[in-house]
């Protein structure tokens, strides 16, 4: 697949969460899990997203203010050079795929924010998404990521999904393992769906 955009110079995500994390950011922006999830969900998604269109998304719907056009550059590079990261990583070393999970003090990871994340990025494109929900083992690929996501922000969760307290709690336990395996899913039924509705010339029925 092709790289989908440049970054000018190494991917920097502790100084992009310094910035996310700061005063200086949209008071209402993603933080770097939040964003990593969005990303993943942009990237495995059935449709291309500018970043003239997701990075609005990212800064909170405000205009972000840098202290001069080389921190922009450095830290707008840094986003897309993660998306470029993921989906190299899908495409050539899918095992190795691993999202950025916030830890707490104890050493558990933290998901809630990566799947809300995702679920933003879902909201981008409702109706295209629609294919992955329409039997229960594809939507098996989403729905663990909608169910995490309406736990953090019932507003970006999966509409109409009622599952017992005791299945949430699993979920919620297994996630970390869940959600990679969930992005390689819904990776590999997009691209299926691809080739479905655009066969190669000699397989089109006539």
């Amino acid at each position: 697949m092709e790289r989908p955009f440049s970054q000018p110079g190494p991917v920097d995500l502790e100084a992009l969460d310094e910035y996310l994390s700061s005063d200086r950011s949209p008071p209402d922006c993603m933080d770097l899990s939040q964003l990593d999830g969005f990303l993943a969900g942009v990237a495995v998604g059935p449709e291309p997203v500018l970043p003239s269109e997701f990075l609005p998304v990212v800064w909170g719907g405000e205009e972000p203010e840098f202290a001069d056009m080389g921190e922009a550059r450095s830290l707008v590079g840094s986003i897309l050079g993660r998306y470029n990261e993921i989906i190299e990583t899908l495409d050539d070393e899918p095992s190795s795929y691993s999202p950025l999970f916030w830890q707490d003090a104890t050493g558990n990871r933290i998901t809630e924010d990566w799947a809300v994340g995702f679920m933003q990025a879902v909201a981008l494109r409702p109706e295209a998404w629609e294919p992955v929900l329409s039997d229960d083992e594809t939507a098996m690929m989403l729905i663990p990521i909608g169910i995490i996501a309406g736990q953090a922000e019932p507003e970006v969760g999966l509409q109409d999904v009622t599952l017992p307290d005791a299945f949430i709690d699993s979920l919620q336990d297994r996630s970390e393992e869940l959600f990679p395996a969930c992005v390689l899913g819904l990776r590999s039924f997009w691209a299926d769906h691809a080739r479905a509705a655009n066969p190669p010339p000699g397989q089109r029925p006539h």
